[in-house]
């Protein structure tokens, strides 16, 4: 065997044992790498990081809620509204999440060492970001399908003849390609002349869509057959899912290169398109003209506040498990403004791409524009795919729109799935578990694709659709509500503020520290309780949702939120105390490891002296022997022999 000369830092003799050293990130046996935490990894820079966060908050939600709910709530008055909560709710808590996830480097549950009581609020984070998980890559594969039926020289829901069409279909472009053309404007005028005579229209887009990509049943209860093209879809989805993630964020953070900026470049081909289209100055008008009567609607601000909680992603643990890959004096700080005002300039510039194109269709209809603006599927794979018939080389347009769906989505399904796997990680926390974390990522996308079958029937959009109305809705509130609790409160905002100020070498400013402790707080109660004054039954175009459904929504809803006061009473029972005061209070006291990961970075009241400063090196056992030989005092110069992990002896040239 050949021997390599090692520096290892040891403390005296008399505190150590032969298989005690410092934890300076080297992992014997291995090639030295230049994560600052080797054994759970790093963003292989800081860009990786940006990108990936920008991939998770930008997502679906901006293309198909954000120009809908603009136009719907006072057009640019909504901007005012918008920004307020932006500054005053999504950047603070975005920063607040971000800082608590690097300091400790830990995913969503290893966090609330912090405060053990509260780990269900982990919990039900892994919950959340479960059953978003699920119907998220359902619509994701809905996306592939349209792609993959775009590879055409004729998009298939142009048209009025086909074997899924019923006689209330009237397409803008007439029935048959034989005898309609973009340029024959005398068969496009008499199409909107049998429109507008046409007391009940339904366009060739959406019954392509009902009747034959969902053939969609009569009710949440009639699950009827899988549909086997979605299902296919469906496990490419999660083939791309898995393969991108592969070596968490090692080789997620090289794809989102691609998937995080790819899709500014498509709403740019399709802004410049939309604009040169007859109507849709119309169409950016109705979008953007303000109603400042409508400020004074509480609705208003009630619709800005959950757009800006929902669309940033607070509280699905995923910010907290990203943050944990920074190294530990990532200015988070900076990054937090970065993302958050990206995320909501791609809402705006959305907004111009939608109704651009949206004008241009009302235009050819002869109606208005609200008549044709949608959200959620209906714009996505109803309203827009019509629109784009329209256009010349219409299958390009349609190519590259759900080309974009698809990154969008992947870009936050990336963070979900990561999220899951990290908190099953740091929670198992074994040597064998982190060297084996592609098999727990495995298993966690084979377990996501059969809970997403049964999205996959004829009844599956109505499942989708009840998951995303109540699996994701207060809960997130009421989660990220009780973080601020905790953390401000409970932990204590001056000892948060001081642990901020150790990672990155400043406080946080003191707007951030008011935030933190008032007006956002404040500002998720308000939330929560405009989403309670304001519910109604969720519905799907005409079809009303039975009551047992709507039970379970509520059950999917509490089944996130359920999970914080049952591990607290749990933890309660479990800790030291003779009487119930006594259990409670060291149940919230932070936990002993709680602090920086690492042992160079646990500085000020996180500082240890004696055998407590350092930790047992997992060693092999033929540097057993020698080991014991060799130790001497601090800074020594240790000769060590250590083969390779594929069983190969390195030889490295030695050290000085």
């Amino acid at each position: 065997m050949t021997v390599i000369s090692v520096h290892i830092k040891c403390a005296p003799a008399h505190y150590l044992s032969p298989h005690v050293c410092w934890h300076n990130g080297a992992v014997p046996g291995e090639p030295v790498k230049k994560d600052e935490n080797s054994r759970r990894g790093n963003w292989g820079n800081q860009i990786e990081f940006v990108l990936t966060s920008v991939g998770y908050a930008v997502g679906l939600g901006n293309v198909w809620r954000f120009p809908y709910l603009c136009y719907r709530n006072g057009g640019g008055a909504f901007m005012f509204p918008y920004f307020i909560m932006l500054v005053f709710c999504g950047i603070p808590l975005f920063f607040l999440e971000l800082s608590f996830g690097q300091f400790t480097s830990l995913g969503c549950l290893g966090v609330w060492k912090v405060s053990p009581m509260f780990k269900g609020v982990g919990y039900g984070m892994m919950v959340v970001s479960t059953y978003i998980g699920i119907y998220y890559n359902v619509v994701i594969c809905i996306a592939f399908y349209y792609f993959f039926m775009s590879m055409t020289n004729l998009l298939p829901w142009t048209y009025c003849n086909n074997p899924w069409n019923t006689p209330d279909c009237t397409g803008v472009l007439g029935t048959s390609r034989a005898n309609t053309t973009f340029a024959n404007v005398s068969a496009v005028m008499s199409g909107l002349t049998e429109i507008v005579n046409r007391t009940k229209r339904t366009s060739p887009s959406e019954e392509y869509w009902r009747n034959y990509v969902l053939n969609i049943s009569d009710g949440i209860g009639n699950f009827g057959e899988v549909r086997l093209p979605i299902l296919g879809c469906l496990a490419v989805s999660w083939v791309v899912v898995f393969l991108c993630l592969i070596r968490g964020v090692k080789s997620s953070g090289k794809v989102v290169y691609f998937t995080a900026t790819f899709p500014y470049v498509v709403l740019t081909i399709l802004f410049i398109r939309g604009i040169t289209l007859e109507g849709a100055v119309s169409g950016i008008k109705y979008y953007l003209t303000p109603q400042w009567e409508k400020i004074l609607d509480a609705k208003v601000w009630g619709d800005a506040a959950s757009q800006i909680f929902y669309s940033l992603g607070c509280a699905w643990g995923g910010l907290i498990t990203m943050a944990s890959y920074n190294k530990f004096h990532n200015n988070c700080f900076r990054d937090s403004i970065i993302i958050s005002v990206t995320n909501c300039g791609t809402s705006v510039y959305a907004g111009f791409v939608i109704f651009s194109i949206l004008g241009f269709m009302a235009h050819h209809l002869g109606v208005d524009v609200s008549e044709v603006a949608d959200h959620g599927p209906g714009l996505a794979f109803v309203a827009y795919p019509e629109a784009l018939t329209l256009l010349p080389i219409s299958p390009l347009w349609s190519l590259l729109f759900f080309f974009m769906l698809i990154l969008l989505g992947l870009g936050t399904q990336f963070c979900l799935l990561e999220t899951l796997v990290t908190a099953v990680v740091d929670e198992i926390g074994t040597d064998w578990i982190i060297k084996n974390k592609t098999y727990v990522t495995l298993g966690v996308a084979i377990i996501g694709f059969l809970l997403g079958v049964p999205l996959t029937t004829q009844a599956g959009i109505y499942w989708l659709l009840l998951m995303d109305n109540y699996a994701a809705s207060f809960s997130l509130v009421v989660i990220s509500c009780i973080m601020c609790i905790c953390i401000m409160y409970v932990y204590g905002h001056k000892n948060y503020f001081k642990d901020v100020e150790m990672m990155l070498g400043f406080p946080p400013p003191i707007f951030f520290r008011i935030c933190w402790r008032f007006v956002s707080p404040f500002i998720i109660t308000f939330i929560l309780i405009f989403t309670v004054i304001q519910y109604k039954p969720i519905t799907y175009n005409d079809y009303v949702y039975p009551s047992w459904s709507l039970v379970i929504g509520f059950a999917m809803a509490l089944s996130s939120v359920i999970c914080i006061p049952i591990y607290a009473l749990f933890k309660i029972a479990v800790s030291e105390g003779s009487t119930f005061l006594e259990r409670l209070k060291n149940s919230v006291k932070p936990d002993p490891d709680w602090g920086p990961a690492l042992q160079e970075h646990r500085k000020g009241r996180y500082a240890t002296t004696g055998p407590e400063s350092v930790e047992v090196c997992p060693l092999k056992e033929d540097l057993k022997d020698e080991g014991k030989e060799k130790l001497k005092e601090t800074e020594d110069e240790i000769g060590l022999t250590i083969p390779g992990s594929n069983g190969s002896t390195l030889n490295p040239s030695p050290s000085a």
